[in-house]
């Protein structure tokens, strides 16, 4: 159930937004309860592409009890953005991706993952929508929603916007419910703000810079593939 504004209603989903056509992206798919996957399902969900590398991908004992019926239908891939325990990103980045200004180094190092990731939606255009998700909702699903965005021909606007409403969805979550660590905190609007303005405007700078279509097809991504994940995203196929 779509929200004023893109965002996605469903039970215990935390910075759950509409990203073009028939993507979606959210954080962790771990917080949402058995009603919140029903109501997935109900908005035409049926892939779930997590972002996270594998040992990320776990149920903590302050998230809902699901039972596996409540997923019936809904194929769930991992698609990892990055390599993990990568020493040169990691050099670039710290712990992990948190800022767009590294998102061109993480296309630059794992050409494979990101074509990975499109090669998985293309595979799920036919099934119907898909979500992606991260952690937080904010910077691998930040990457990856601005190159969907791209390929769907959305504005500079709407791309910047894109990722500020996630990041501003996430930090309300550290309001109410604190950081999951110390490297995350809550910032009130005097500091989000000019950080955001910084963030929306680097996430344009590498999309634009990227030229989305032609990093896919160049690194693998056959245009069968690209005109899936253009019908996808409710853009005009590749030609």
């Amino acid at each position: 159930m779509e929200k004023a504004g893109g965002s996605m209603d469903w039970d215990g989903a935390v910075n759950a937004w509409h990203v073009a056509g028939g993507v979606y992206r959210m954080g962790r798919r771990e917080w949402l309860t058995e009603a919140g996957w029903r109501q997935a399902y109900d908005d035409g969900i049926r892939t779930v592409v997590d972002l996270r590398n594998a040992a990320e991908a776990r149920r903590r004992d302050t998230d809902p009890v699901v039972p596996a019926v409540a997923l019936q239908g809904l194929a769930l891939v991992s698609a990892p953005t990055e390599e993990a325990n990568h020493e040169q990103f990691a050099a670039l980045t710290g712990p992990y991706l948190n800022d767009p200004a590294y998102y061109a180094d993480n296309a630059r190092l794992f050409p494979d993952r990101i074509v990975g990731v499109f090669r998985a939606l293309a595979d799920a255009a036919g099934r119907g929508n898909v979500v992606l998700h991260c952690a937080a909702g904010r910077d691998r699903s930040g990457l990856v929603a601005a190159m969907v965005q791209d390929l769907a021909g959305d504005s500079d606007h709407q791309i910047a916007e894109g990722y500020r409403q996630a990041a501003r969805g996430i930090n309300e979550r550290y309001r109410t419910h604190g950081p999951p660590h110390s490297r995350e905190r809550y910032l009130a609007d005097d500091e989000l703000a000019p950080l955001l303005d910084q963030r929306g405007k680097a996430v344009v700078d590498f999309v634009r810079t990227l030229d989305s279509r032609g990093y896919l097809l160049k690194n693998g991504l056959s245009v069968a593939e690209l005109d899936a994940v253009l019908s996808l995203c409710g853009a005009s196929v590749a030609r």
